[in-house]
């Protein structure tokens, strides 16, 4: 992504708008669900009110109205994230709670690295503590902890139609456990997966969130603009989801890779929210002011890219329905030109035939020379990694030496070529079968769910047999 150089307007912006407000959150029962309504606000003509909305479908527990109120209000610390960046004031004025000295370091962490790839493309050096101080009228309250019982061992999974969440899907419900897929405002890949799983409408809790328009024209007038922490949103969101059905499990589908830097050697990462760090400080924010009840994991967090590329290979239900590229998420194709889909198309080459990736992909991407420097990037030739959710340069690397190694004396496709051509400049040689017998720690999963796993991947080598 191309590097703006915006450290004088974000200088400018926090003077002229020296203090952003979070005036309310509310959560509202109604007879379909919960629906959750925030405002913020930076003065009386710059109103945001963004909207969320939980259907009901008779599956909600009967919560005091005080439990709804605080995850509204955390829901919308999160939500507030990517109003606030527009303007990126130095002081934040919470209405609805007030914050202890732990809690506000939690926050501003969250602050700093979740929007450390926002900085970054905006040309602004990653603050310090002096990036934002927060401020509480006189009579603000701190909220509580709860404790709740009656939660089952039942699990919820959030999907996005990507081959990760796939993978656990499909292998906690064929382990017999009782799950409910959670998506966010669906889309056609999602919707595919889901009905491909074997889940309808009423089986699956579906959020939808609106964004403020208004948002969008401060975009297009040049106020600050950029990648916010979306998981940790999501992290907040699953876990109100979960405590409103009571189901204790929540298994994301972050993997071992998302931990690895865009930026070698800072802690500027695309996936920060996704990385280990956020999720061990997200359990500890549950246990230490929440509701230590929920078990918020990663369920994939011991597998790296390839093993989860070499799982998904065989669960051929799903390979003509998901995709992970959001430059063709509104028309819920491939765009075959982006960082993402030359990534996935990379793992997954060494499991799937090729006549087959080119069915799926509706092109063979090693054939697009065009696709050279972002492959540069994904492979650590240039400086920086793609600000995508893709795997580590040593997996990329594993990967393609393994399609290169299946070619045996075959000629090889222009980007092949090209990067066995590089191969001087890229750090290292990579044991594929390493990879594929890994088990990454450390992780959160409890025993039943880690030996569901380490079972798993028993199986993956050899992988002569591709599908």
């Amino acid at each position: 992504m191309r590097q703006t150089d915006n450290s004088r307007k974000y200088n400018q912006l926090r003077a002229a708008f020296p203090r952003f407000v979070y005036e309310t959150a509310r959560a509202e029962k109604t007879a379909e669900g919960i629906s959750l309504q925030f405002v913020f606000s930076q003065n009386d003509e710059l109103v945001f009110k963004p909207s969320m909305f939980f259907p009901d479908k008779g599956r909600f527990l009967n919560l005091p109205d005080e439990l709804l109120q605080t995850f509204a209000f955390h829901v919308g610390m999160v939500e507030m994230i990517s109003y606030w960046k527009a303007f990126c004031s130095p002081r934040i004025l919470v209405m609805p709670f007030r914050l202890n000295t732990g809690q506000e370091q939690w926050w501003k962490k969250l602050f700093r690295f979740g929007l450390g790839e926002f900085f970054y493309t905006n040309g602004i050096e990653v603050p310090g503590e002096e990036m934002l101080s927060f401020e509480y009228p006189a009579e603000a309250a701190y909220f509580k902890k709860f404790e709740l019982e009656n939660f089952t061992e039942s699990i919820i999974i959030p999907v996005g139609g990507g081959k990760d969440s796939v993978v656990t899907l499909e292998l906690l419900k064929n382990s017999g456990a009782d799950i409910l897929p959670l998506v966010m405002n669906q889309r056609g890949a999602t919707r595919q997966v889901l009905e491909a799983a074997g889940f309808g409408p009423e089986d699956t809790l579906e959020i939808h969130r609106t964004l403020d328009p208004l948002l969008l024209k401060l975009n297009e007038q040049g106020f600050l603009n950029g990648h916010t922490p979306f998981s940790a949103l999501l992290a907040f969101m699953t876990t109100f989801a979960a405590t409103l059905t009571g189901k204790r499990h929540i298994a994301l589908s972050n993997e071992s890779s998302a931990n690895e830097a865009s930026i070698p050697g800072t802690k500027i990462n695309h996936q920060y929210s996704k990385s280990f760090e956020f999720e061990q400080d997200f359990r500890n924010y549950l246990s230490d002011y929440l509701l230590g009840e929920v078990n918020y994991f990663s369920f994939l967090r011991p597998l790296n890219e390839l093993q989860i590329g070499a799982l998904f290979s065989g669960f051929q239900q799903y390979h003509g329905v998901f995709k992970s590229c959001n430059a063709g998420s509104k028309t819920d194709s491939w765009c075959c030109n982006c960082s993402k889909c030359l990534f996935t198309y990379t793992i997954l080459a060494p499991f799937i035939k090729e006549e087959k990736m080119a069915a799926i992909f509706g092109e063979n991407l090693f054939e697009k020379v065009s696709l050279a420097p972002i492959l540069d990037q994904l492979t650590g030739v240039a400086e920086i990694k793609p600000f995508e959710c893709v795997g580590t340069l040593d997996e990329v690397n594993a990967a393609l030496q393994e399609a290169i190694r299946q070619k045996k004396e075959r000629k090889l496709p222009p980007l092949l070529q090209h990067y066995k051509n590089q191969q001087s400049a890229i750090p290292g040689q990579n044991n594929f079968d390493e990879f594929l017998n890994d088990f990454h720690e450390p992780h959160a999963l409890q025993p039943r769910f880690k030996t569901l796993l380490q079972e798993s991947i028993k199986s993956l080598l050899p992988i002569d047999n591709k599908f």
